[in-house]
Protein backbone atom coordinates (compact mmCIF):
# COMPACT_ATOMS: atom_id res chain seq x y z
CA UNK A 1 0.00 0.00 0.00
CA UNK A 2 2.94 2.62 0.73
CA UNK A 3 5.26 1.97 -2.17
CA UNK A 4 1.83 2.20 -4.32
CA UNK A 5 0.66 4.88 -2.59
CA UNK A 6 4.39 7.00 -2.83
CA UNK A 7 4.28 5.87 -6.85
CA UNK A 8 1.18 7.71 -7.64
CA UNK A 9 1.66 10.63 -5.35
CA UNK A 10 4.50 11.27 -7.16
CA UNK A 11 3.01 11.59 -10.40
CA UNK A 12 0.15 13.78 -8.98
CA UNK A 13 2.44 16.32 -7.81
CA UNK A 14 4.24 15.83 -10.74
CA UNK A 15 7.55 14.33 -10.72
CA UNK A 16 8.71 13.93 -13.77
CA UNK A 17 11.54 11.42 -13.40
CA UNK A 18 11.67 7.95 -13.83
CA UNK A 19 10.06 6.08 -10.83
CA UNK A 20 10.98 2.06 -9.81
CA UNK A 21 8.75 0.36 -7.92
CA UNK A 22 10.19 -2.85 -6.38
CA UNK A 23 8.17 -5.50 -4.89
CA UNK A 24 9.48 -8.94 -3.27
CA UNK A 25 5.98 -10.73 -3.87
CA UNK A 26 5.36 -12.24 -7.57
CA UNK A 27 1.43 -10.74 -7.52
CA UNK A 28 0.68 -7.43 -8.73
CA UNK A 29 0.18 -5.42 -5.92
CA UNK A 30 -2.79 -5.52 -3.91
CA UNK A 31 -4.79 -4.32 -0.58
CA UNK A 32 -4.38 -6.25 2.48
CA UNK A 33 -7.67 -5.45 4.62
CA UNK A 34 -9.51 -8.17 2.43
CA UNK A 35 -7.42 -10.70 3.32
CA UNK A 36 -8.91 -11.47 6.72
CA UNK A 37 -12.26 -10.43 5.19
CA UNK A 38 -14.02 -11.13 1.96
CA UNK A 39 -10.80 -12.65 0.01
CA UNK A 40 -10.80 -15.41 3.04
CA UNK A 41 -14.33 -16.36 3.08
CA UNK A 42 -14.29 -16.87 -1.35
CA UNK A 43 -16.18 -13.96 -1.76
CA UNK A 44 -13.23 -11.76 -3.91
CA UNK A 45 -11.36 -13.40 -6.17
CA UNK A 46 -8.57 -10.73 -5.69
CA UNK A 47 -7.77 -7.15 -3.96
CA UNK A 48 -5.29 -6.08 -6.99
CA UNK A 49 -5.51 -2.59 -6.69
CA UNK A 50 -6.73 -0.26 -9.44
CA UNK A 51 -3.24 1.36 -11.12
CA UNK A 52 -2.17 1.37 -14.12
CA UNK A 53 1.22 1.28 -13.83
CA UNK A 54 2.85 1.44 -17.50
CA UNK A 55 0.68 4.72 -17.98
CA UNK A 56 1.95 6.09 -14.80
CA UNK A 57 5.13 5.69 -15.95
CA UNK A 58 6.33 3.79 -13.04
CA UNK A 59 8.68 0.21 -13.72
CA UNK A 60 6.89 -2.35 -11.85
CA UNK A 61 9.53 -4.92 -10.70
CA UNK A 62 8.12 -8.03 -8.54
CA UNK A 63 9.68 -11.19 -7.24
CA UNK A 64 12.64 -8.92 -6.88
CA UNK A 65 13.66 -8.69 -2.65
CA UNK A 66 15.62 -5.74 -1.19
CA UNK A 67 18.48 -7.13 0.73
CA UNK A 68 20.65 -3.96 1.66
CA UNK A 69 21.92 -0.38 1.25
CA UNK A 70 24.85 1.42 -0.28
CA UNK A 71 24.77 4.76 0.46
CA UNK A 72 27.89 5.52 -0.46
CA UNK A 73 27.42 4.59 -3.92
CA UNK A 74 23.32 5.34 -3.72
CA UNK A 75 22.36 2.02 -4.44
CA UNK A 76 19.98 -0.61 -3.16
CA UNK A 77 21.39 -3.82 -3.26
CA UNK A 78 18.71 -7.22 -4.28
CA UNK A 79 18.60 -10.57 -5.46
CA UNK A 80 18.92 -9.59 -8.77
CA UNK A 81 21.37 -6.78 -8.88
CA UNK A 82 22.18 -3.70 -7.09
CA UNK A 83 19.80 -0.47 -8.18
CA UNK A 84 21.15 2.75 -8.22
CA UNK A 85 18.78 5.84 -7.10
CA UNK A 86 18.72 9.38 -6.87
CA UNK A 87 15.99 9.50 -4.42
CA UNK A 88 15.02 6.15 -1.97
CA UNK A 89 11.78 5.85 -0.40
CA UNK A 90 11.59 2.69 1.79
CA UNK A 91 8.32 1.11 2.52
CA UNK A 92 8.60 -2.56 3.17
CA UNK A 93 5.63 -2.75 6.46
CA UNK A 94 6.07 -4.93 8.71
CA UNK A 95 6.71 -8.98 8.96
CA UNK A 96 4.04 -11.03 11.08
CA UNK A 97 5.73 -12.29 14.24
CA UNK A 98 5.84 -16.18 14.47
CA UNK A 99 4.78 -18.52 17.27
CA UNK A 100 8.64 -20.16 18.75
CA UNK A 101 8.60 -23.46 18.01
CA UNK A 102 6.02 -23.97 15.95
CA UNK A 103 7.41 -22.50 12.49
CA UNK A 104 7.54 -25.42 10.90
CA UNK A 105 4.62 -27.58 12.12
CA UNK A 106 2.20 -28.36 9.76
CA UNK A 107 -0.78 -26.92 10.07
CA UNK A 108 0.24 -23.76 11.33
CA UNK A 109 -0.61 -20.63 9.60
CA UNK A 110 0.52 -16.49 9.60
CA UNK A 111 -1.87 -13.73 7.88
CA UNK A 112 0.12 -11.22 6.24
CA UNK A 113 0.36 -11.90 2.55
CA UNK A 114 -2.02 -13.00 -0.17
CA UNK A 115 -0.40 -16.53 -0.45
CA UNK A 116 -1.51 -17.05 3.68
CA UNK A 117 -5.14 -16.06 2.68
CA UNK A 118 -4.46 -18.51 -0.03
CA UNK A 119 -3.32 -21.33 2.28
CA UNK A 120 -6.04 -20.66 4.61
CA UNK A 121 -9.02 -20.52 2.29
CA UNK A 122 -9.66 -23.98 1.87
CA UNK A 123 -9.09 -24.70 5.98
CA UNK A 124 -11.97 -22.55 6.52
CA UNK A 125 -13.91 -24.29 3.52
CA UNK A 126 -13.30 -27.28 5.20
CA UNK A 127 -14.79 -26.23 8.56
CA UNK A 128 -12.07 -27.38 10.17
CA UNK A 129 -11.47 -27.02 14.11
CA UNK A 130 -8.89 -24.02 14.65
CA UNK A 131 -7.28 -22.58 17.26
CA UNK A 132 -6.23 -18.61 17.01
CA UNK A 133 -2.86 -17.57 19.12
CA UNK A 134 -3.79 -13.99 19.85
CA UNK A 135 -6.68 -11.86 20.45
CA UNK A 136 -5.48 -8.93 18.59
CA UNK A 137 -7.22 -7.02 15.94
CA UNK A 138 -6.19 -10.15 13.40
CA UNK A 139 -6.87 -12.78 15.34
CA UNK A 140 -10.37 -11.10 16.06
CA UNK A 141 -11.22 -10.63 12.22
CA UNK A 142 -9.90 -14.06 11.33
CA UNK A 143 -11.97 -16.05 14.52
CA UNK A 144 -14.59 -13.52 12.80
CA UNK A 145 -14.14 -15.11 9.57
CA UNK A 146 -14.06 -18.67 10.77
CA UNK A 147 -17.01 -18.68 12.56
CA UNK A 148 -19.12 -16.94 10.07
CA UNK A 149 -17.42 -20.25 7.75
CA UNK A 150 -18.83 -22.93 9.76
CA UNK A 151 -15.33 -23.41 11.83
CA UNK A 152 -15.23 -24.63 15.49
CA UNK A 153 -12.99 -21.70 17.22
CA UNK A 154 -11.10 -21.41 20.67
CA UNK A 155 -8.93 -18.20 20.69
CA UNK A 156 -6.04 -18.36 23.30
CA UNK A 157 -4.50 -15.02 24.59
CA UNK A 158 -1.80 -14.83 27.06
CA UNK A 159 -3.08 -11.18 28.33
CA UNK A 160 -6.12 -11.17 30.82
CA UNK A 161 -7.90 -9.79 28.19
CA UNK A 162 -8.61 -9.39 24.56
CA UNK A 163 -6.80 -6.07 22.61
CA UNK A 164 -4.74 -6.02 26.19
CA UNK A 165 -1.69 -3.40 23.63
CA UNK A 166 -4.24 -1.29 23.10
CA UNK A 167 -7.62 -0.67 24.83
CA UNK A 168 -7.60 -0.26 28.91
CA UNK A 169 -9.52 -3.25 30.59
CA UNK A 170 -12.75 -1.62 31.05
CA UNK A 171 -13.36 -1.30 27.61
CA UNK A 172 -11.78 -4.68 26.08
CA UNK A 173 -13.88 -6.77 29.15
CA UNK A 174 -17.16 -5.84 27.10
CA UNK A 175 -15.34 -7.13 23.82
CA UNK A 176 -14.36 -10.80 25.41
CA UNK A 177 -17.91 -11.55 25.17
CA UNK A 178 -18.26 -10.84 21.32
CA UNK A 179 -16.27 -13.99 21.21
CA UNK A 180 -18.99 -15.69 23.08
CA UNK A 181 -21.54 -14.75 21.59
CA UNK A 182 -20.03 -15.36 18.11
CA UNK A 183 -19.85 -19.10 19.44
CA UNK A 184 -16.09 -18.85 19.80
CA UNK A 185 -14.19 -19.91 22.81
CA UNK A 186 -12.03 -17.27 24.19
CA UNK A 187 -9.21 -18.30 26.60
CA UNK A 188 -6.98 -15.89 28.39
CA UNK A 189 -3.89 -15.49 30.81
CA UNK A 190 -2.80 -18.48 29.11
CA UNK A 191 0.23 -19.17 27.03
CA UNK A 192 0.99 -22.02 24.34
CA UNK A 193 3.54 -24.48 26.15
CA UNK A 194 3.44 -25.97 22.51
CA UNK A 195 2.22 -26.50 19.29
CA UNK A 196 2.14 -30.01 17.61
CA UNK A 197 0.22 -31.34 14.39
CA UNK A 198 -3.49 -31.56 15.09
CA UNK A 199 -2.87 -30.03 18.60
CA UNK A 200 -2.11 -27.14 20.58
CA UNK A 201 -1.18 -27.38 24.47
CA UNK A 202 -1.72 -24.67 26.69
CA UNK A 203 1.07 -23.93 29.56
CA UNK A 204 0.70 -24.84 33.28
CA UNK A 205 -1.15 -21.93 35.45
CA UNK A 206 -3.47 -20.60 33.22
CA UNK A 207 -6.96 -18.77 34.29
CA UNK A 208 -9.28 -20.99 35.87
CA UNK A 209 -12.75 -21.24 34.21
CA UNK A 210 -16.28 -23.37 34.87
CA UNK A 211 -14.49 -26.96 34.15
CA UNK A 212 -11.38 -26.11 36.18
CA UNK A 213 -8.11 -24.40 35.15
CA UNK A 214 -7.17 -23.84 31.69
CA UNK A 215 -3.35 -24.51 32.54
CA UNK A 216 -2.30 -27.91 30.73
CA UNK A 217 -5.33 -28.28 28.28
CA UNK A 218 -5.00 -29.66 25.17
CA UNK A 219 -6.67 -28.28 21.75
CA UNK A 220 -7.57 -30.12 18.96
CA UNK A 221 -5.96 -28.28 15.67
CA UNK A 222 -6.70 -28.73 12.58
CA UNK A 223 -4.94 -25.90 11.56
CA UNK A 224 -3.34 -23.13 14.18
CA UNK A 225 -3.80 -19.57 12.82
CA UNK A 226 -1.04 -16.76 15.19
CA UNK A 227 -1.84 -13.56 15.39
CA UNK A 228 0.48 -11.93 18.17
CA UNK A 229 1.58 -8.99 16.24
CA UNK A 230 3.91 -7.34 13.77
CA UNK A 231 7.19 -5.93 13.40
CA UNK A 232 8.93 -3.58 10.91
CA UNK A 233 10.66 -5.47 7.94
CA UNK A 234 14.07 -3.85 8.59
CA UNK A 235 16.27 -6.31 8.62
CA UNK A 236 17.49 -5.97 5.59
CA UNK A 237 18.80 -2.14 6.90
CA UNK A 238 20.84 -3.88 9.68
CA UNK A 239 24.21 -2.65 8.33
CA UNK A 240 22.97 -0.23 5.60
CA UNK A 241 24.13 2.68 8.48
CA UNK A 242 20.41 3.93 8.08
CA UNK A 243 19.36 4.92 12.01
CA UNK A 244 16.73 1.87 13.45
CA UNK A 245 14.90 2.83 16.56
CA UNK A 246 14.68 -0.09 19.21
CA UNK A 247 11.68 -1.76 17.69
CA UNK A 248 13.05 -1.81 14.79
CA UNK A 249 11.08 0.90 13.10
CA UNK A 250 13.13 2.98 10.73
CA UNK A 251 13.71 6.72 12.46
CA UNK A 252 12.26 9.21 10.27
CA UNK A 253 11.66 13.32 11.10
CA UNK A 254 8.51 15.02 10.47
CA UNK A 255 8.80 15.22 6.58
CA UNK A 256 9.60 11.08 6.95
CA UNK A 257 13.28 11.72 6.10
CA UNK A 258 15.95 8.90 7.45
CA UNK A 259 19.18 9.94 8.79
CA UNK A 260 20.56 9.33 5.29
CA UNK A 261 20.68 11.90 2.76
CA UNK A 262 17.79 11.49 -0.35
CA UNK A 263 16.10 8.77 1.41
CA UNK A 264 12.51 8.87 3.12
CA UNK A 265 10.60 5.67 4.81
CA UNK A 266 6.98 5.66 5.13
CA UNK A 267 4.00 3.02 6.32
CA UNK A 268 4.50 0.28 8.74
CA UNK A 269 8.40 0.08 8.55
CA UNK A 270 8.80 4.05 9.99
CA UNK A 271 7.95 5.59 13.12
CA UNK A 272 7.73 9.72 13.24
CA UNK A 273 7.46 12.06 15.55
CA UNK A 274 3.86 13.69 16.32
CA UNK A 275 3.95 17.61 18.04
CA UNK A 276 -0.05 16.57 18.04
CA UNK A 277 0.90 13.65 20.97
CA UNK A 278 4.44 14.12 21.97
CA UNK A 279 6.04 11.41 21.33
CA UNK A 280 7.29 9.07 18.14
CA UNK A 281 4.65 6.98 16.84
CA UNK A 282 4.62 3.35 14.76
CA UNK A 283 1.44 3.13 13.17
CA UNK A 284 0.70 -0.50 11.75
CA UNK A 285 -2.70 0.41 9.58
CA UNK A 286 -3.92 0.88 6.65
CA UNK A 287 -4.78 4.85 6.48
CA UNK A 288 -1.11 5.75 7.94
CA UNK A 289 0.22 3.76 4.55
CA UNK A 290 -2.19 6.21 2.63
CA UNK A 291 -1.81 9.62 3.74
CA UNK A 292 1.98 9.29 4.82
CA UNK A 293 2.84 8.81 0.82
CA UNK A 294 1.14 12.02 -0.17
CA UNK A 295 3.25 13.91 2.50
CA UNK A 296 6.82 11.95 1.05
CA UNK A 297 5.27 12.97 -2.50
CA UNK A 298 5.18 16.68 -1.67
CA UNK A 299 8.72 16.67 -0.05
CA UNK A 300 10.41 14.84 -2.70
CA UNK A 301 8.67 17.11 -5.66
CA UNK A 302 8.77 20.04 -3.20
CA UNK A 303 12.86 19.66 -2.98
CA UNK A 304 13.34 20.15 -6.23
CA UNK A 305 11.67 23.96 -6.09
CA UNK A 306 13.13 27.10 -4.47
CA UNK A 307 11.99 28.20 -0.75
CA UNK A 308 9.84 25.16 -0.40
CA UNK A 309 9.37 25.12 3.43
CA UNK A 310 8.52 20.86 3.41
CA UNK A 311 5.08 18.90 4.40
CA UNK A 312 4.93 17.82 7.94
CA UNK A 313 3.27 14.41 8.60
CA UNK A 314 1.61 14.70 12.04
CA UNK A 315 -1.74 12.78 11.06
CA UNK A 316 -4.61 11.74 13.61
CA UNK A 317 -4.04 8.29 13.54
CA UNK A 318 -6.94 6.25 12.17
CA UNK A 319 -8.36 2.28 11.42
CA UNK A 320 -10.96 0.20 11.62
CA UNK A 321 -12.36 -3.81 12.11
CA UNK A 322 -14.68 -5.58 11.34
CA UNK A 323 -15.10 -8.20 13.91
CA UNK A 324 -18.31 -10.48 15.28
CA UNK A 325 -20.83 -8.36 13.36
CA UNK A 326 -19.72 -5.19 14.50
CA UNK A 327 -17.38 -2.25 12.92
CA UNK A 328 -14.94 -0.87 15.05
CA UNK A 329 -13.34 2.36 14.28
CA UNK A 330 -10.90 4.10 16.22
CA UNK A 331 -9.08 7.62 15.28
CA UNK A 332 -6.08 9.35 17.56
CA UNK A 333 -4.00 8.25 19.93
CA UNK A 334 -4.64 8.01 24.11
CA UNK A 335 -2.01 7.11 26.81
CA UNK A 336 -3.10 5.43 30.19
CA UNK A 337 -3.49 8.86 32.16
CA UNK A 338 -6.06 10.46 29.80
CA UNK A 339 -9.58 10.73 31.08
CA UNK A 340 -12.39 8.06 29.75
CA UNK A 341 -15.39 9.30 28.79
CA UNK A 342 -18.13 6.54 27.63
CA UNK A 343 -20.99 7.76 24.82
CA UNK A 344 -23.78 4.42 25.08
CA UNK A 345 -24.10 1.54 26.56
CA UNK A 346 -21.12 -0.57 25.83
CA UNK A 347 -23.08 -3.95 26.48
CA UNK A 348 -25.38 -2.57 23.37
CA UNK A 349 -24.78 -2.55 19.39
CA UNK A 350 -23.98 0.69 19.58
CA UNK A 351 -21.11 2.88 21.97
CA UNK A 352 -18.22 5.27 21.91
CA UNK A 353 -15.46 6.03 24.44
CA UNK A 354 -13.90 9.31 24.42
CA UNK A 355 -10.16 9.93 25.80
CA UNK A 356 -9.45 13.29 26.92
CA UNK A 357 -6.44 15.30 27.74
CA UNK A 358 -6.91 18.65 29.53
CA UNK A 359 -10.36 18.99 28.62
CA UNK A 360 -9.62 18.42 24.73
CA UNK A 361 -10.69 15.20 22.44
CA UNK A 362 -7.53 13.04 21.52
CA UNK A 363 -8.91 9.71 20.63
CA UNK A 364 -12.30 7.82 20.35
CA UNK A 365 -13.16 4.61 19.90
CA UNK A 366 -16.38 3.76 18.60
CA UNK A 367 -18.66 0.57 17.88
CA UNK A 368 -21.60 0.72 15.17
CA UNK A 369 -21.44 4.81 15.38
CA UNK A 370 -19.65 6.42 12.57
CA UNK A 371 -20.93 9.22 12.58
CA UNK A 372 -19.14 9.85 16.29
CA UNK A 373 -15.65 8.77 14.54
CA UNK A 374 -16.15 11.20 11.87
CA UNK A 375 -17.29 13.79 13.59
CA UNK A 376 -14.71 13.31 17.00
CA UNK A 377 -11.55 12.68 14.48
CA UNK A 378 -12.54 16.70 13.52
CA UNK A 379 -12.67 17.49 16.72
CA UNK A 380 -8.91 15.48 17.31
CA UNK A 381 -8.07 17.09 14.67
CA UNK A 382 -8.53 20.95 15.59
CA UNK A 383 -7.71 20.10 19.15
CA UNK A 384 -11.70 21.47 20.36
CA UNK A 385 -12.46 21.18 23.77
CA UNK A 386 -14.98 19.05 24.91
CA UNK A 387 -18.04 19.59 27.14
CA UNK A 388 -18.36 16.71 29.05
CA UNK A 389 -21.92 16.20 30.01
CA UNK A 390 -22.85 16.84 26.04
CA UNK A 391 -20.18 14.55 25.17
CA UNK A 392 -21.70 11.44 27.47
CA UNK A 393 -25.25 11.94 26.37
CA UNK A 394 -25.45 9.65 23.44
CA UNK A 395 -28.33 11.69 22.13
CA UNK A 396 -26.48 14.17 21.06
CA UNK A 397 -24.35 14.97 18.05
CA UNK A 398 -20.55 14.79 19.35
CA UNK A 399 -19.47 17.71 17.09
CA UNK A 400 -22.09 19.88 19.62
CA UNK A 401 -19.70 19.03 22.79
CA UNK A 402 -17.03 21.37 21.18
CA UNK A 403 -16.47 24.07 23.22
Amino acid sequence: MAGVQTAVALREEGWPGAITLLGAEPHQPYDRPPLSKALLLGKAEGATFDVDFAALGVDLRLGSRATGVDLERRSVRTDAGPLPYDHLVIATGADPISLPGAEQVPGVHLLRTLDDAERLRPVLAARHDIVVVGAGWIGAEFATAAREAGCAVTVVEAAERPLAGALPPEVAAYMAGWYLDSGAELITSTRVAAVEEGAVLLAPGGAARAGGPEGGRRLRADAVLVGIGARPATDWLADSGIDLAADGSVLADERLRTSAPDVYAVGDCASFPSARYGRRLLVHHWDNALQGPRTVAANLVGSQRPHFAGAVYDPVPYFWSEQFGRFVQYAGHHAAADELLWRGDPSGAAWSVCWLRDGALVALLAVGRPRDLAQGRKLIESGARIDRAKAADASVPLKLAAR
